[in-house]
């Protein structure tokens, strides 16, 4: 940059730097993209904040400027969330196709699923799955380690074979169990909140063949707990330790009252 006349004369030691002189220049305007990403602020205190909330402050902060694409640091974890589940989802879905509802699953099969079912419950965003309308309608049971629905102790041609659907109506609190092929049995049921996530289950109807209606004498109830739901799985567990993955096929279903 040229020296100020100002600066010649100084430099020089003459009286020259009496002369009259013009003030510098303004400095021209520092132009800043709207992209642009701020000066790095002072770093938190390193020992209080973890690695992984290391990484959460850095995008924090990346985040608090416009992104080029209009997208946020917190919709980004919204995404990565969301593509967790669909991998559990489809890792799930994946261990149990070959399974036969559960029928033909092995110990090592069993801890498999049961682990994949645990990550998903550990994500679960629904905290209070009585009060979401997400639960009502009709589920096929895809899953179970209950040997009474399986009846996996008797021959396969006197087991169950169609599919089996249980439905739920949280503004009625009542419940419905259907076999399809080849026996057809329906039970319906009361439920009564325990919590936002357990019911107690107490039948009252029992229906044989899909004809013969039976009023249930007082024996057949236990409980119930949501631990995983979205629109299209849900994931219980039942008082004995049973599990049970459903995946949703008529959200208007209604249950008998």
């Amino acid at each position: 940059m040229a020296l100020s006349s100002y600066h010649a004369s100084s430099c020089c030691g003459c009286a020259t730097q009496f002369r009259s002189r013009r003030p510098p220049p303004p400095a021209p305007p520092i132009l800043v993209s709207p992209f642009s990403l701020p000066p790095t602020p002072a770093a938190p205190d390193a020992l209080a904040i973890s690695l992984p909330a290391r990484k959460l402050f850095a995008g924090a902060r990346a985040a608090s400027f416009p992104s080029r694409r209009g997208v946020s640091f917190f919709s980004g974890l919204a995404t990565r969330g969301g593509e967790d589940v669909r991998r559990l989802k489809e890792e799930l879905l994946g261990a149990i196709a070959p399974l036969d509802r559960g029928a033909e699953a092995t110990p090592d099969d069993q801890l498999r699923v049961d682990q994949i079912a645990r990550k998903l419950e550990a994500i679960n965003t629904v905290k209070e799955p009585l009060q979401s309308d997400m639960l009502n309608g009709k589920w096929e049971l895809i899953y179970t380690t209950s040997k009474s629905v399986l009846q996996t102790q008797r021959p396969k041609f006197l087991r169950p074979n169609g599919k089996i659907y249980q439905a739920i109506n949280v503004d009625t609190l009542r419940a419905q169990n259907m076999e399809t092929w080849p026996f057809f049995n329906q039970v319906t049921a009361n439920l009564v909140p325990l919590n936002a996530r357990r019911v107690a289950v107490k039948f009252d109807f029992f229906r044989i063949a899909g004809l013969i209606s039976i009023r249930n004498p007082g024996s057949g109830r236990g409980q119930l707990e949501i631990t995983y739901l979205d629109e299209e799985l849900r994931i219980s567990r039942g008082d004995k330790g049973n599990l049970f993955i459903l995946k949703m096929v008529d959200p208007s279903y209604r249950v008998p009252l």
